[in-house]
């Protein structure tokens, strides 16, 4: 019997390579976004049904998740993938921003998890995989907001491991690096303000940065991983039975983890300072 896997964030990107490499592999998937129109290829694909879900919503959340086990009877495996990131300084977020980021990416997972309990606990089995970033183990300049949810989600994740183990329930974290997808575009938010502008130099090179970041052949840590090789470490994540948690995806974030440890606190400060705002420190 096939096994059943509930993706959110699936309309383009990771989610939506991850709900291909599946359905390839003969898994059925339960692909959720927030508008369905947009996954109609994706519901063309052998045992794939797209449903709507909006993270921040926790009745659009409680309806996906009713409706897909109603379909495929059990869910197996949940991946929370949606993501928003909000990048800039601090002191020119909105409050209005700063929930919109928490909200999507660690109440939406939160949220996501709960309303699967009671299905994972009745069968006495599940995965929960969470994605989170090489930015929840690492942090950069002036993504403050974006690196705290991620953290959260990190330290949540391997906490909730222990009450959840009882029941037969699993956690594991996916830490991918640079993915080169539409996320700097259609899932990134700046803070920004008409008054201030004492970051605005700061802010100019660090797009500079990012924009060669996003090429593979300019990219100083060794090139970023494209949304079919994080989707191919999911799986790996999803089929290998060790107790194995965490699975840092990407050459990128490999080599950025070494530095930190090698560096310490002091020395990785450093190192961002010169690498994404040509400044020494």
């Amino acid at each position: 019997m096939s096994k059943t896997i509930f993706i959110t964030g699936t309309s383009s990107g990771i989610g939506k390579a991850t709900v291909q490499y599946f359905a390839q592999k003969g898994w059925n998937v339960a692909a959720t976004m927030r508008t369905p129109d947009k996954g109609k290829d994706l519901a063309n694909l052998p045992n794939v049904n797209v449903y709507q879900l909006d993270v921040t919503d926790e009745d659009s959340i409680g309806q996906a998740v009713t409706k897909s086990i109603q379909d495929f009877g059990k869910i197996d495996v949940v991946l929370n993938n949606a993501g928003y990131g909000l990048i800039g300084p601090f002191e020119l977020a909105t409050k209005e921003q700063i929930q919109r980021e928490f909200q999507t990416n660690l109440f939406g997972a939160m949220n996501v998890m709960r309303a699967f309990l009671p299905h994972f606990k009745q069968n006495k089995d599940g995965l929960i995989i969470n994605l989170t970033s090489v930015g929840g183990l690492i942090t950069m300049p002036y993504t403050s907001l974006y690196h705290s949810t991620k953290f959260a989600l990190e330290g949540f994740s391997e906490s909730i491991a222990y009450e959840l183990e009882q029941f037969g329930i699993r956690i594991k974290i996916v830490e991918p690096g640079v993915v080169y997808t539409n996320f700097a575009t259609s899932s990134m938010d700046m803070t920004q303000s008409d008054s201030i502008r004492d970051y605005d130099a700061d802010l100019q090179k660090l797009q500079n940065a990012f924009e060669t970041l996003m090429k593979p052949d300019a990219n100083p840590l060794g090139g970023g991983s494209t949304p079919e090789m994080i989707a191919e470490t999911i799986y790996t994540a999803v089929t290998d039975d060790s107790p194995q948690m965490r699975y840092l995806s990407g050459n990128d974030a490999e080599q950025m983890i070494a530095a930190k440890k090698e560096q310490g606190d002091v020395g990785f400060h450093k190192m961002m300072m010169q690498m994404l705002l040509g400044k020494a420190s």
